[in-house]
């Protein structure tokens, strides 16, 4: 499995366990996300930091996840970036969409303050 699925009261962890999110882990994740969605889960964090690469693909699902949450005014958390996934996100301007946190403790705060 490319990804671990941690739920909790207030949010879904999704950890990515793969170097790279691409074409080959999108899809998946992309499905495991409409399927949270669809079970009411409206607050989820992404856990990049076994993550060192992500293309199109990836920042697509990434792209879901906050639609997703977003439409069913939910949160959504991207968090443990590495440095070029950072980079590609800054580059794509999507930091000034995204919430994005260091750590994961720092996410789940987020959700302290939400609820």
């Amino acid at each position: 499995m490319s990804f671990q699925v941690e739920k909790t009261d207030k949010y879904t962890v999704i950890k990515l366990q793969v170097e790279k999110l691409d074409s080959s882990v999108a899809p998946a994740l992309k499905s495991e996300l409409v399927v949270l969605n669809t079970d009411g889960i409206k607050g989820i964090i992404i856990d990049l930091t076994n993550t060192r690469y992500c293309d199109s693909s990836g920042l697509s699902a990434i792209l879901v996840a906050n639609r997703l949450c977003k439409n069913s005014s939910g949160l959504f958390v991207l968090t443990g970036l590495q440095e070029p996934v950072k980079k590609l996100i800054s580059i794509s301007q999507l930091d000034t969409i995204l919430n994005i946190t260091n750590t994961l403790e720092e996410a789940s705060e987020l959700f302290s303050v939400k609820a």
